[in-house]
């Protein structure tokens, strides 16, 4: 009897390591699924508010831009602060904080004060997305970290796209957009809640925040480009439907197509990923989303339904910086200097929401409507040239 449970108590507790580990990517997904919708539904709201209200796309553009120096002052701090009080504390609070900023937007209706509150937003979503990305990161199996990261960049595509379908239902006038991400705040609570597993951060990191641009930079600029071409995207694709003489509605389903790209692709890129070297299936990505850039104007012109399924190849094409970079990032660097990365990871993103819609906006106040395009080319082709100075050296930094 004894020999008996002896073979079968292995067995029992890896079954019970695979169930916490699944509890755990659950529980990471939830919270980054809450991150892309109140992304992309206060982003796309407030930006078609301000359209109608008559301002410019720069000015447009750096609404959401105010989110991302938020991200910038704060993500250095989330290590420390979730050392300080637990991971899984950090996130409810983050969560409960994000959810009165909601109710804010509902109650306010000016530029400055959206600005200010954008802020206080960003930097709640900055806690989800650090603590989130070091959870999922901590614990995916390394032989499969590409699709797990895959899984979870799909989950952010998913709540992203959640965004422009709240909008489709309730429309853009009101309250009712806010108070339906409101309730989704809420309910994301739940398995953070009922999870007791989250990981902690028990040291300090040796490596600064701001040395993994040195250290790994193809990784980590990838997470900038893909923060500047999705947020512009998120920012002005509604704006460009409307500068084409379409409407409101438009605007929501080219940047709906734009998010189910990413949403189809980032698995089978998260696959790819664990077969084969991430700076060449990077500089692939970059290569074609650049080629999108230069094929999506001309089928707009030439073919309304090509120009749709274009735009989802193009999103899923470009989501995949994300997925890739992440994944990169992950078979690196372990505990505290994980959680860092993970804070440097999010930081260049913001620095993409930061300078991708402002200048994507110029492009497109300059030369309309096509100038949204030629801005985001601009972004590409100087990451483009640097996978390829990586590859080219065999430069062993990432």
């Amino acid at each position: 009897m004894d020999t008996r449970r002896s073979l079968k108590e292995p067995r029992s507790d890896a079954s019970a390591e695979s169930m916490k580990t699944a509890l755990g990517i659950a529980a990471a997904i939830a919270t980054i699924s809450i991150v892309g919708v109140g992304l992309s539904l206060t982003i796309a709201l407030l930006s078609v508010r301000l359209e109608e209200a008559g301002y410019s796309a720069r000015a447009i553009g750096l609404n959401p831009a105010a989110g991302g120096f938020a991200t910038l002052a704060w993500a250095p701090f989330v290590p420390v602060f979730a050392r300080w009080i637990g991971t899984r504390r950090l996130l409810l609070l983050a969560l409960v904080i994000g959810a009165l900023s909601l109710a804010a937007f509902a109650f306010t209706g000016d530029y400055l004060s959206w600005l200010l509150i954008r802020a206080v937003f960003g930097a709640t979503l900055t806690t989800l997305f650090v603590i989130s990305e070091y959870w999922i990161n901590a614990i995916a199996p390394p032989g499969r970290r590409g699709v797990v990261m895959g899984l979870y960049t799909t989950t952010l595509a998913i709540g992203f796209a959640l965004g422009p379908l709240i909008l489709l239902v309730t429309g853009v006038e009101g309250a009712k957009p806010f108070v339906i991400g409101i309730a989704l705040f809420v309910i994301a609570t739940l398995p953070i809640a009922l999870n007791q597993s989250a990981p902690q951060i028990e040291a300090r990191t040796a490596i600064p925040v701001s040395s993994f641009l040195t250290l790994m930079p193809v990784a980590t600029l990838a997470a900038l480009l893909h923060g500047a071409i999705e947020t512009a995207s998120m920012s002005l694709l509604p704006v460009y439907a409307l500068r084409i003489h379409l409407g409101v509605e438009a605007g929501a389903g080219f940047l709906g197509l734009f998010l189910l790209g990413n949403m189809l692709f980032q698995i089978p890129i998260g696959l790819l990923s664990d077969r084969f070297d991430r700076r060449k299936l990077l500089f692939a990505v970059a290569l074609g989303g650049l080629l999108g850039t230069v094929a999506l104007p001309l089928a707009a012109s030439v073919n309304f339904v090509l120009f749709c399924v274009m735009l989802v190849v193009w999103g899923g094409l470009v989501g995949g910086f994300y997925a890739i970079g992440l994944a990169l990032l992950g078979s690196r660097y372990g505990g505290a200097e994980l959680a860092s990365a993970n804070a440097a990871f999010v930081m260049f993103y913001s620095l993409g929401m930061l300078a991708g819609p402002p200048i994507v906006g110029f492009g497109l106040d300059l030369v309309t409507p096509n100038g949204f395009f030629i801005g985001i080319a601009m972004l590409i082709l100087p990451y483009l040239a640097l996978v390829w100075r990586s590859l080219s050296t065999d430069s062993k930094a990432v």
